[in-house]
């Protein structure tokens, strides 16, 4: 090949890519800001769920997180629920026998009236201190930032 064609490609790719580059800041300059997660003491409804989140503490083992829930009937309605933490997503522990004696229930479901209950994640090597709860129901989520 001559110099002169290979000049030409060169600058036609490098044309390519300044397009491709310009192309792509457009698309991120057009996307929405993303909602900021919500507190302790919020609520969201996802379709007809409501979910408040109450409470959060740490005990040696086991992250609780205490909830309201209402607003449908639905038995497993707790399983859109996930702790968040650097490098880990962790679904909440199912209620057992040994846990309903608790001060707080665990979750067991939703229901139209509103109940209090709690979310039980297991603790153990959890890297950090940050900590999201993350709830998902069809299209629709939510996020509280917990720590």
């Amino acid at each position: 090949m001559k110099t002169r064609t290979l000049l030409i490609l060169a600058v036609t790719c490098g044309l390519a890519i300044l397009l491709a580059g310009g192309l792509q800041l457009l698309r991120l300059a057009n996307q929405d800001e993303p909602t900021p997660p919500l507190s302790i003491g919020d609520s969201a409804q996802l379709g007809d769920a409501v979910v408040t989140v109450d409470h959060y503490a740490v005990t040696n083992d086991a992250i609780l997180v205490t909830v309201t829930l209402s607003g449908v009937d639905d038995p497993d309605g707790v399983n859109g629920f996930t702790l968040i933490a650097p490098g880990e997503a962790i679904s909440a522990d199912p209620p057992s026998a040994a846990t309903e004696s608790a001060e707080v229930p665990l979750c067991t479901g939703f229901t139209i009236a509103p109940q209090t209950c709690a979310l039980q994640f297991p603790a153990t090597a959890l890297q950090g201190s940050d900590r999201l709860l993350f709830f998902q129901r069809a299209a629709e989520q939510a996020r509280w930032r917990l720590a």
